[in-house]
């Protein structure tokens, strides 16, 4: 059926037509768009459908280049400690959380950020067995970086003092005692992960229908997310994704990134970047290069400035890096590597110079620390820089301690990435920020946190609220070389689009974007939500 979208302040984020009042799509797709008028005179008939927009502000469909849609889910099972102020309220949680379990049932959790805790700092192991103990532990930062452990968690993961420790991870242990102060950090982490019973398929994909619901209801209209390290290897989570969006309809486009630790499964299957429909695709191989600023594990070419001859951690060493993106290159796929540290980004870019380029682009994640000659190095069309403009929130002002105010103006630097031509996309790294793109959107714009009045962190890095919105819709396809085919309001395009509940291009305050709704989410032409049915959805 042919549907025309009428009386609508539609931005189609297409110089060739930039404003326009109506939209007409059939088979999913647009095939024209102008005033209401000319469309329904042209287009209209008795077998058409006719929605008026009711004069609402339109864009093209809201797309997430970087999130965790199974560590979402995860929100909807296990314990949710994001945005906790303190170490007594996340005992409290963990305490609450401890007394709905069995006996020995693993007590898992995610988002504790100690930089918001206004009384003192990570809770011990000892603080951790006093809530719990009964249950093994293993609760993630909010950067997933790091983790809380108590005793049980040691017990039951057979923990002794001269075991391996995973390549780029470690136990943390008291200087005095050398006993484990319950904080895992990094790839240490896998020592209890494999302990942890595996949820059945049906709790993992019910869970994940709640995630992509809820992302719908944020405006997302596409998401590039990586999953199969929390929904049991690649297989089963092509299988979930498959079920959910191709046979039930739930309508969020995704595109999957797979850990490397999945290549060989990726050839057997003979499965490739671009494998897969318009609904569901392959992306690129995920990497790890280093770690994260909240415990200092990002690598830097200089020591962090508050704590002299510490540089960070790189996850592997350059020749098994090198390794991991040379197995990706035979399989001719893209990278997608995750390098916050400046370093980190060197390493990585050095291996690529390497390789020939393949069909779809390379992807750096993050890209926190920058320098000129890596702005430059970046400013290349077959690379992406994947940035997550909301960081600049939980991170300013603590961060500024960490790298010292020379490498300052040039981290979180997404004005002069772009002003310099590298193709940007934005993204959240959701659940480690909120998945709510318009908050991804004000930080980029204001570069501040809600309810702040100063002037922004940096503030010629700020971006208008138009290129903020490109980040998010038109520059966000081009990760998955769907540039063509999404991104914009455009004849032969899919007919994806976000509605809001005000202008955000004609905001004189850009903190409006905090009372801004999503009124309704349109993918394929089809609402797949609308604000007043929300109870419904979830």
């Amino acid at each position: 059926m042919r549907k025309i979208y009428t009386n609508g302040n539609i931005y189609t984020f297409d110089f060739t037509k930039p404003n326009v009042e109506a939209v007409v799509i059939e088979n999913g797709r647009f095939i024209d768009m102008g005033s209401t008028k000319d469309m329904l005179l042209h287009w209209d008939s008795p077998t058409s459908e006719v929605i008026s927009l009711e004069g609402k502000t339109v864009t093209p469909g809201l797309v997430d280049s970087h999130l965790h849609l199974s560590m979402i889910a995860d929100k909807f099972i296990n314990l949710d400690l994001t945005g906790v102020r303190s170490k007594i309220e996340m005992l409290e949680k963990v305490q609450a959380k401890a007394k709905t379990l069995n006996p020995n049932e693993w007590l898992l959790g995610f988002g504790w950020d100690e930089n918001l805790f206004t009384d003192g700092t990570i809770p011990t192991i000892h603080e951790l067995d006093h809530v719990a103990p009964n249950n093994p532990l293993l609760i993630s930062r909010i950067c997933s970086h790091a983790n809380v452990i108590n005793s049980s968690a040691l017990r039951v993961s057979n923990y002794h003092p001269t075991m391996t420790i995973p390549e780029g991870g470690s136990i943390v242990l008291d200087e005095v005692t050398k006993q484990p102060t319950g904080l895992v950090l990094e790839s240490a982490a896998e020592i209890f992960k494999q302990h942890i019973p595996e949820k059945s398929y049906t709790d993992l994909k019910s869970a994940m229908r709640q995630a992509i619901q809820f992302s719908i209801q944020q405006g997302l209209t596409s998401v590039h997310t990586n999953d199969p390290l929390h929904l049991g290897g690649l297989h089963q989570t092509y299988q979930i994704y498959h079920e959910l969006l191709n046979e039930e309809g739930l309508g969020l486009r995704s595109n999957l990134l797979i850990n490397h630790e999945f290549l060989e499964d990726l050839r057997d299957a003979g499965m490739y970047a671009g494998y897969g429909n318009e609904t569901l695709k392959i992306g690129a191989v995920k990497i790890f290069a280093d770690g994260a600023f909240g415990r200092r594990t990002a690598l830097l070419s200089e020591e962090y400035a508050d704590d002299p001859g510490n540089y960070g951690e790189a996850m592997y060493d350059q020749e098994t890096l090198f390794t991991l993106i040379k197995k990706s290159r035979d399989l001719s796929m893209p990278i997608a590597v995750h390098t916050i540290g400046d370093q980190a980004l060197k390493n990585v870019l050095d291996i690529l110079d390497q390789f020939p380029t393949v069909a779809h682009r390379d992807r750096l994640i993050h890209t926190q620390v920058l320098t000129k000659d890596l702005i430059k190095r970046l400013a290349n069309p077959s690379r992406i820089a994947d940035i997550q403009p909301r960081f600049l929130v939980g991170d300013f002002p603590w961060v500024q301690e960490r790298l010292g105010k020379n490498r300052i103006p040039l981290s979180y630097a997404w004005k002069s990435l772009m002003d310099a031509g590298v193709i940007c996309a934005g993204g959240s790294d959701s659940p480690v920020e909120p998945a709510d793109p318009l908050l991804g959107i004000h930080a980029a714009v204001t570069r501040k946190a809600p309810g702040q009045t100063h002037h922004g962190w940096n503030p010629s890095e700020k971006l208008s609220m138009y290129e903020a919105f490109r980040l998010f819709t038109e520059l966000a396809a081009y990760p998955t070389n769907e540039e063509t085919i999404k991104g914009t309001i455009s004849r032969g395009k899919l007919a994806d689009m976000t509605v809001y509940s005000k202008d955000p291009f004609m905001m004189e305050d850009a903190d409006e974007l905090l009372q801004t709704e999503v009124e309704q989410t349109i993918i394929g032409g089809d609402i797949q939500y609308t604000k007043m049915t929300a109870k419904t959805q979830i």
